[in-house]
């Protein structure tokens, strides 16, 4: 019996961006040699990014991946980290013939870098076909499996979804008496994720006889966020490592690994000297809360987001309710207080509370706040064309998002908008008016986790001797638009509480109206409820992006035909923009 030193690099890195991913690699490996590792692994498609979407048709593209590759196996060699074994996605391509002629198609890959070459390459089995790629267009062949051998020892590749599918790599890994299973993974985060990826892996692991490592990306690439959650667990399941979600680590750990028969198809790497004794052994990193995981999140998913595209600020109105507070809660979690600005655009209609909660969360956090008020611009407005009742509302929204737009364009933040799941799903929000801007931080987010998140952070700042961000007024009262005299939302909607449940059992449950109303759902309230949401498609396609925490989000996981004859009984009704 021997031991191997494994180390795990959860990573954050950018897609396109090859030449920083590649460095990333780099000051990981350096890390891994001092802390005397064996073999590192990186997360899937580390080189490239994840997911890389529509770059992976680019030849262009391909061509850059695998000349990246090339060099960083170089120059890890240059760093003097030739003999650590590093295990790194990328993309590739494979040539093949089809009836119709020659064909290329590019692929999922992992390649094995020793030495300053490149020495393995895998290719992944199974392809998602959920949002992140469209396997109609990402053609990907079966693959050979890939046994390294160190020592007297086996270890076996695999990549994500090769490990949520029988067979592949855990049919190779048992069937080869493998010591090792290795998972390269860019797995998103979704709400109550961790506890279903740690039964799979410790199912996989025994499935497979062996040790399974699984290491995942860390980090925010447009809707999508990665909490890393790298583990490690024994043949037999037990929980040997974890990283903590959301932040960037090296996992090292010490494994035994016994001697096993050589496979009739393996890569021989040279050989290398084991540790003697299990001597180096990582924390299992505590759960995190539901709130604080999802928080985290969102966190992390608009802070990368901000800064990944160039920005260095974000800009947000500001109307003392509860949905802008949080945003703006969010934003100073991850870039700054002093890169956020707020704009109060009181009309004639804003309450003097609502104004006060402004200015209170912007003392509370540190933010910038100005003030426009917008009477003067509708009432402008208004004596050029006359507008009564929603069309009347609806302006003060669209002369807001316009405010926020032209200081943006002169000034170079980032617009934030404020909207929730809940407003989104069934078209409580103003086309070009509230709904506009760059980057929408709650939009996966329903209104009663809005207030849970609130409650939380204003918590946490408590229990860590901080001022909490958010006024417990905002979190308090009654919602509204304030775009007519005592408007309340509770005058167009349910409670958000029963809102909020139909929701999602109709969105992410796929349940038809017959079965809501046999779930307990009032019939004519399920009528309502569909009908606005299913009307309210056009707008969301006009939606800014924004974080996915759930499986079925607006934009990427829910596709519903805009022009659409089909609707539950009794649910026709024209749409208001």
């Amino acid at each position: 019996m021997s031991v191997i030193r494994l180390a795990l690099a959860q990573v954050n890195a950018k897609v396109g961006d090859l030449a920083a991913n590649a460095l990333l690699v780099r000051d990981a490996a350096q890390q891994a040699k001092a802390a005397g590792a064996h073999l590192i692994a990186f997360p899937e498609l580390v080189l490239t990014g994840y997911p890389v979407e529509d770059l992976a048709l680019r030849p262009s593209f391909l061509e850059a991946s695998r000349s990246a590759l090339l060099a960083l196996a170089r120059d890890l060699q240059e760093d003097g980290l030739g003999e650590l074994i590093c295990v790194v996605g990328y993309l590739d391509r494979l040539d093949f013939e089809t009836q119709t002629g020659p064909r290329n198609a590019p692929i999922n890959a992992a390649a094995v870098l020793h030495h300053g070459a490149v020495v393995a390459r895998y290719t992944k089995h199974h392809l998602p076909n959920y949002g992140v790629f469209d396997e109609a267009r990402y053609f990907i062949p079966g693959t050979e499996p890939l046994l390294l051998r160190l020592n007297d020892s086996t270890i076996a590749i695999a990549i994500c979804e090769d490990l949520w599918q029988t067979g592949g790599p855990v049919t190779w890994a048992r069937e080869n008496s493998a010591d090792l299973l290795l998972v390269l993974n860019a797995s998103p985060y979704e709400r109550n994720k961790d506890d279903a990826r740690l039964k799979l892996c410790q199912l996989r692991a025994i499935e497979a006889g062996c040790a399974l490592a699984y290491v995942n990306l860390v980090g925010g690439q447009d809707e999508l966020v990665f909490d890393g959650d790298s583990l490690v667990v024994d043949r037999n399941g037990a929980l040997l490592a974890r990283a903590p979600q959301f932040v960037p680590t090296l996992v090292t750990i010490d494994l035994e690994i016994s001697t096993s028969p050589r496979p009739s198809t393996c890569i021989d790497l040279a050989h290398i000297t084991w540790k003697d004794q299990v001597t180096y052994q990582p924390e299992v990193a505590p759960g995190l809360t539901d709130p604080q995981e999802v928080y985290q999140a969102l966190t992390l998913g608009l802070g990368d987001y901000v800064k990944k595209n160039g920005f260095q600020s974000v800009i947000l109105g500001l109307s003392g309710g509860i949905d802008s507070a949080l945003v703006a809660a969010l934003a100073c979690d991850a870039i700054g207080a002093e890169q956020v600005f707020g704009v109060c655009m009181p009309s004639i209609y804003s309450s003097e509370h609502s104004k006060d909660d402004a200015f209170d969360l912007a003392r509370r956090t540190g933010l910038n706040l100005r003030t426009i008020a917008i009477a003067p611009m509708v009432d402008s407005f208004l004596q050029a064309m006359t507008l009564t009742g929603l069309a009347q509302e609806n302006l003060q929204a669209r002369i807001r998002g316009t405010t926020l737009m032209a200081i943006s364009n002169q000034e170079g933040h980032l617009v934030l908008t404020t909207g929730n799941k809940s407003e989104l799903s069934v078209g409580y929000s103003t086309l070009y008016g509230d709904s506009v801007g760059g980057f929408a931080p709650i939009k996966d987010v329903p209104k009663t986790l809005v207030w849970e998140l609130a409650r939380w952070r204003n918590a946490f700042a408590i229990a860590n001797g901080q001022t909490p961000p958010i006024p417990e007024s905002s979190i308090e009262k009654e919602p509204s638009a304030e775009l007519r005299p005592a408007q309340k939302d509770s005058d167009s909607l349910p409670d958000y509480q029963v809102l909020d449940a139909l929701l999602e059992s109709y969105i992410s449950g796929d349940m038809g109206r017959r079965e809501l109303v046999a779930t307990g759902f009032d019939a004519g309230l399920v009528d309502q409820v569909l009908r606005l949401t299913d009307a309210a498609e056009y707008k969301r396609r006009q939606s800014p992006p924004g974080t996915k925490i759930s499986l079925r989000a607006f934009g990427r996981d829910r596709r519903l035909p805009i022009t659409n004859g089909w609707r539950e009984p009794n649910q026709f009704e024209a749409p208001q923009q």
